[in-house]
């Protein structure tokens, strides 16, 4: 039964930190969309500042100054789908896809430019990753039962950034449901008109919806490659931004049920690393090949839409003409 408390603990962890870039570029995605744009760009924006944290925390060695030019870069993306779809009421799903693209190629040709070592950068050291953060009395309180392995295997030893990401939480939920920036961006993407109507600029309430997913993907893109990993490979987001916007669908355009589906898609690749090569009664080997596909399938089935339907934004995707 301990050993079972404790493997279930882990696996717990792992999920946690699997689910933290998901949980991040889902909370883009809401923010973008609520406010009236579809952000398939949520993929190249992760991309780009996962580059771009490894690279510059790299050159200069030190992990925060690499953590500002991730939020930088992807905020600079993020300007750049708002600038075809807001300013210029381009087609947002062929824009988001343009920036997933351009991150794609940018990032591997950079990286090879910069450091000669086919795509990716170089090993990042102690100073330039988020390290695991010990609480106090971890170690101490490891041996008491039950509370001891859930403080110190579940609670304690996280990065910098999971720490973050708890308390900014329940800020974004209030951002959106209590304030009347949220009122605003959450009226933009349902009745921009009404907006407009009341001296409000719909355009500049959509790009400041924009410049906080760029942020909130800058974190998730440092997470993956200066505290998730140690290091920039190429095409190392592998569709978690494509998986964060099944999410954000899934728990329908609201914060903390998009988090939950998060998590789901955390703890299905977290089980599929601990079931490698453990036997299950009458069935034998567990099927990793499969376990691990269950995020891939997940998301196609929540975006056909098998559990129920889920209702975007009244204005979603429809560039606002000014009446004049």
């Amino acid at each position: 039964m301990i050993e079972f408390l404790h493997q279930f603990l882990l696996t717990i962890d792992a999920s946690v930190r699997l689910a933290t870039p998901l949980i991040f570029c889902a909370m883009a995605g809401l923010f973008a969309e609520r406010s009236g744009v579809i952000d398939i760009s949520l993929e190249g924006k992760l991309l780009g500042a996962a580059f771009a944290a490894a690279a510059v925390s790299s050159l200069t060695g030190s992990v925060y100054v690499g953590l500002l030019a991730a939020m930088f870069v992807s905020v600079l993306m993020a300007l750049i789908h708002g600038f075809a779809c807001i300013t210029h009421r381009g087609n947002q799903i062929v824009s988001g896809l343009a920036v997933n693209i351009l991150a794609s190629g940018v990032t591997v040709t950079v990286a090879i430019a910069l450091f000669r070592q086919g795509g990716q950068t170089p090993l990042l050291g102690p100073g330039e990753r988020f390290g695991p953060i010990t609480l106090p009395f971890a170690e101490s309180l490891s041996v008491v039962p039950v509370l001891g392995p859930f403080y110190a295997d579940l609670i304690s030893g996280h990065n910098l950034l999971i720490y973050l990401l708890i308390p900014l939480l329940p800020f974004l939920g209030w951002l959106l449901y209590r304030t009347r920036f949220g009122l605003r961006l959450r009226a933009t993407g349902e009745v921009p008109a009404a907006v407009d109507a009341a001296g409000v600029s719909v355009a500049w309430v959509r790009y400041r919806a924009l410049i906080i997913a760029g942020i909130l993907c800058g974190l998730a893109g440092a997470y993956l490659s200066t505290a998730h990993g140690a290091g920039f490979v190429r095409e190392m987001s592998a569709g978690k931004g494509y998986i964060a916007l099944a999410a954000m669908i899934f728990g329908k355009w609201r914060p903390w049920p998009a988090m939950g589906a998060c998590m789901l898609f955390g703890f299905f690749e977290a089980a599929s690393a601990r079931l490698q090569g453990v036997e299950i009664p009458l069935i034998g080997p567990a099927p990793v090949d499969i376990i691990l596909l269950l995020p891939y399938i997940l998301t196609v089935i929540l975006l056909a839409g098998f559990f129920g339907r889920a209702i975007p934004p009244k204005a979603i995707g429809e560039p606002y003409i000014k009446e004049r």
